[in-house]
């Protein structure tokens, strides 16, 4: 029998970008807040010292233990899906700041297509153009009604960008110049101009100055040291929730951090959410949070399986295609960061050093600009080029076709360590009826409660869209001079590998409760006084990376938790059909 707490204003599940904001936010607006953090409390000091390929990168020492908890994954309903057992396989963040921490740092706002994405198909290519079996529709929120919170987000992180020639209206700059420039960025830019293309720098939160946000916290100019993906910033100069949010949080008074907390459950009375139900993991002790209102700001796999396993909202139901939790289910995959490596005799390139976001893109073939009515796809997406900074255990890319070990191995590695580009497509996702989450009917947790499935199956689409990319990147690679270009081959199936943390869905936005579990508010339909925080509310994928946009709905969300506070509860907004 769980012991019972004390009642709170708030209880946040999760302290990534969308539990931290959502905490600051109300515990500055003066609510007693609780947030549950799964993992251990952390800070900059305790990344002092991890330039360590070995053991952050190989090793993942920062991600999810899956020995407590993992997913299982199958391609199809006739299938039996299986537990996905190792790191390589699964990256999930964990910790305090979650996978806001580990993450490279690149910053993309989604067009405006992107919001209304099944109206701009149908105005411009017909109705007939979406194809059967999608469950593609617009999000409920036009891209002008959500651009100030893409704005406050940016403030809040300190983003360091350059305007996209081609992008949306912006109601402000952002707040910090663009990353430095480099001799292989300048190159693909050259390149992509020379092909028509708007090539602009990747907008960044490995900061590139001193940054004071208007919160008050101080985040430190970046020094390139190309310790960004896998790994915490030492010198706090990557923005992420424990060096701006969590902290703000902490000064109000208002704010409780609960590390080694496992949330299991969400309690409802059918309702109402009541609170939750969590472990402390160093002692064992079972614990309920009751709370007025509960926010569920965790990633996008376990804010699904909490629902499912509280059973609020109804499940979707593929055969039927009713219900709402676990539909809509979307994510970059191997079928994404596919491309083409271009290997260099001539000239040599520092690509030792680097940041997470230090590159250039451009936005000419995104489903906002490009033309559908000819291609086999629909959607399109961002060509980009990145200087992550080369660690040598993960990277010592050879020419196709050579040996994997012995005298030429050695001579080509040596030779190409520095003379070697990679430029790579990201596309759209788009939700399709076949693919979807729900409860595990075989497979269990540590504490015996059923894991999360994922059905996945790629489409025509799905291969389609990405040959388009490796084409253009090729092209791109082949105009930036490159003496040996290898390509990527598209894969036939999902290979059941959740490396990326890129997925979406399952508990969508929308104005339509057949169809969407919460409102534009991330308020849930069934449940007033829930909700749900994160890229479980997009209800597709777009055609650029997402925490962006995730930062945004936090902040949209915490507006909405004020106002039903405020308000004493009741929907923000009404259903639409």
């Amino acid at each position: 029998m769980p012991k019972k707490l004390d009642k709170v204003d708030v209880v946040v599940v999760g302290t990534g970008w969308s539990g931290g904001v959502v905490a600051a936010e109300l515990a500055k607006a003066g609510y007693k807040v609780v947030a549950l953090e799964r993992g251990e409390e952390k800070s900059t000091n305790d990344y002092i010292g991890a330039k360590d390929e070995l053991r952050y990168m190989s090793r993942k020492y920062i991600m999810q233990d899956l020995s407590l908890e993992t997913i299982t994954s199958r391609t199809s309903m006739d299938e039996t899906a299986l537990p996905v057992r190792t790191q390589d396989e699964m990256m999930v963040g964990n910790h305090l700041g979650g996978s806001s921490v580990h993450w490279a740092g690149a910053t993309y706002r989604y067009n405006p297509f992107e919001f209304e994405i099944r109206s701009e198909i149908e105005k411009r290519y017909g109705k007939d153009r979406v194809p059967e079996g999608s469950l593609l529709r617009d999000w409920g929120i036009s891209y002008d009604d959500f651009e100030k919170y893409y704005d406050r987000w940016e403030k809040t992180a300190g983003i360091s960008g350059e305007e996209d020639p081609l992008g949306a209206k912006r109601s402000s700059p952002y707040p910090n110049p663009p990353t430095v420039d480099t001799p292989n960025l300048r190159l693909f830019k050259d390149a992509a101009k020379e092909l028509g293309y708007h090539p602009f720098q990747i907008s960044s939160a490995n900061v590139t100055q001193t940054y004071e946000n208007p919160d008050g916290e101080v985040i430190n100019q970046c020094q390139y040291c190309s310790y960004c993906t896998h790994y915490g910033c030492d010198f706090g100069a990557k923005s992420d929730p424990i060096v701006t949010v969590i902290p703000t949080a902490q000064k109000t008074g208002n704010f409780e951090l609960r590390t080694h907390a496992y949330a299991r459950r969400v309690t409802y009375d059918g309702k109402k959410a009541t609170g939750v139900i969590y472990v402390d993991m160093m002692t064992g002790q079972e614990y309920e949070q009751p709370a007025d209102v509960v926010v569920l700001g965790a990633f996008t796999l376990a804010n699904n399986r909490l629902l499912l396993m509280s059973k609020i909202g109804k499940p979707y139901d593929p055969k039927t295609q009713t219900g709402v939790i676990g539909r809509n289910f979307t994510g970059q995959f191997n079928i994404t960061f596919l491309g083409a490596r271009g290997f260099f005799k001539d000239k040599k390139f520092n690509l030792h050093m680097g940041g997470g976001a230090l590159g250039s893109t451009f936005s000419d073939l995104t489903g906002e600009h490009i033309d559908n009515s000819k291609t086999d796809f629909l959607h399109g997406g961002g060509v980009e080029i990145r200087q992550y900074g080369d660690a040598p255990i993960n990277n010592n890319p050879v020419p196709k076709g050579t040996p994997s070990w012995g005298k030429e191995w050695k001579e080509k590695s040596l030779f190409y360590a520095n003379r070697s580009l990679n430029v790579w497509f990201t596309p759209g996702v788009l939700p399709w009826w076949h693919n979807y989450l729900d409860l595990d009917p075989t497979y269990t947790d540590a504490f015996g409660d059923p894991l999360l499935r994922v059905t996945n199956k790629y489409t025509d689409q799905d291969r389609n869209i990405a040959k388009f990319g490796i084409k253009k990147c090729k092209e791109v690679m082949e105009k930036m001079g490159a003496d040996i270009i290898d390509v990527d081959e598209v894969p036939e199936e999902f290979d059941h590998v959740y490396n990326g943390a890129h997925y979406a869905g399952g508990v969508t936005m929308g104005t339509d409760p057949e169809t969407s579990a919460v409102n534009t508010y991330l308020q849930m339909w069934d449940a007033e006084n829930l909700f749900v925080v994160g890229a479980s509310a997009m209800p597709h994928f777009g055609d650029r990376h997402p925490t962006a946009t995730v930062g945004a709905l936090a902040y949209r969300a915490a507006e909405g938790v004020e106002k039903y506070l405020e308000k004493g509860g009741g929907l923000l907004l009404k259903p639409e059909k």
